[in-house]
């Protein structure tokens, strides 16, 4: 139920040059062992606090969906004999104090522990300002969800969970499309790349592999911060490569062109279409595996119903099971993950011939954001969704 930081503003592009070409020339510097200590540090107590947060929403809708649901959604009948004002009570009480309960972690995770770092640039009202600005954007978009999802069920009866998965596949695609042009500027400086070296670069690199993008934005993320990042984001018209401004002001040339090649990589395999469809049969099953708890429970507690008379009370019990399935089927999504970034490494190495600066671009993607090299291999299957940089540093010396 938690959510990532968000970004801020950023100065216009022009005055912020790229980094110099000479850095293509320099060897790759590997960590030092204090930076290396550093970077485990780090991650074991980003780890913790990631385990701490999981096991914080289970306990959370547990103690909702078996003590306080169904005394809360009587309490709501005494006001309102409607069902969706009800739901609306239910969702909103839970969320509010999910976050009321999760906001001291929270707080040590997104703003202690990445200063202690000296990861963040976010003063204290800055992060605080955004962190409730994208809880207020989650509980907005996730009442609007939950109601929609109700009114599926009391519409469609027994077969709600079909009609569901069908939405879910719709709303996927929406968001999809709007998250590069409505979404992300919401917490980012979004604006093109006008930078005519590395334009003309990414264009040879587009050639002939049939990927129409928007554009090449580069995306405000030094205010907030000193992590660098890029993504291929958007369906459609919306397409386009987004390159946080840390990135773009630290990296080489060639070092942004082998990224940029990676990201070109998920275009190719169709990465994004594929973890749609993926998305697809992981609603039918949630929602199956759903629709057999919550009638089991509410057939047990309410006596004989149908899910066209499924109460309110039941949305807890509905968000666990869901997150529940979530949890169980991380370490096989986070594979998938992993199988598609390695084939977009390959895919980069081969596209440029630029094995150095991919090296180098990796070793210093592991310096600046902290990235511990060398993770736990149970660590990795449990819970990463990229292969460890030094896995892939030995790729591109094997190929």
């Amino acid at each position: 139920m938690s959510q990532p930081d968000s970004s801020d503003s950023l100065a216009p592009l022009a005055e912020e040059p790229i980094a110099a070409d000479v850095a293509a020339h320099d060897p790759p510097e590997e960590m030092t062992p204090a930076q290396l200590a550093e970077a485990k540090e780090y991650g074991q107590k980003s780890l913790i606090v990631g385990l701490i947060d999981k096991a914080l929403d289970v306990a959370f809708l547990v103690v909702m969906a078996f003590l306080i649901a169904v005394p809360l959604d009587r309490w709501l009948s005494e006001f309102t004999p409607s069902y969706t004002l009800r739901l609306i009570g239910v969702f909103a009480f839970a969320t509010l104090a999910h976050m009321a309960i999760s906001f001291p972690l929270s707080m040590y995770g997104g703003y202690t522990l990445e200063h202690r770092y000296g990861l963040s640039r976010q003063t204290f009202a800055r992060w605080l300002l955004r962190y409730f600005k994208r809880n207020g954007l989650s509980l907005a978009f996730g009442l609007v969800l939950v109601v929609g999802l109700y009114w599926i069920i009391w519409l469609t009866g027994p077969w709600w969970w079909i009609a569901a998965a069908g939405a879910f596949f719709a709303v996927s695609v929406l968001i999809g499309q709007l998250a590069p042009v409505v979404i992300i500027p919401l917490f980012y400086k979004v604006e093109r790349l006008d930078h005519p070296e590395l334009n003309q670069r990414m264009q040879k690199l587009s050639a002939g592999t049939g990927l129409s993008i928007e554009g090449v934005y580069r995306m405000g993320l030094s205010e907030e911060t000193v992590k660098a990042n890029a993504m291929l984001a958007g369906l459609g018209r919306t397409r386009r490569v987004l390159m946080g401004d840390t990135l773009l002001d630290s990296f080489s040339p060639d070092e942004i062109e082998v990224i940029f090649a990676h990201e070109i990589g998920h275009h190719v395999y169709k990465h994004i279409r594929k973890m749609i469809f993926a998305g697809l049969v992981y609603s039918l099953v949630g929602f199956g595996l759903c629709n057999w708890v919550v009638m089991a429970w509410a057939q047990a507690h309410y006596g004989p119903l149908t899910a066209y008379e499924l109460p309110p009370s039941t949305l807890p019990l509905l968000m666990l099971t869901l997150t529940v399935m979530s949890l169980l089927l991380e370490p096989v999504q986070n594979a998938i993950s992993r199988r598609y970034e390695r084939q977009c490494d390959r895919y980069a190495l081969k596209r440029t011939g630029l094995r150095t600066a991919y090296q180098s671009a990796f070793r210093k993607l592991a310096r600046l954001n902290k990235d511990d090299p060398d993770p736990h291999p149970i660590e990795v299957f449990l819970f990463h969704s990229h292969p460890p940089i030094r896995e892939r540093l030995s790729f591109a010396d094997e190929m």
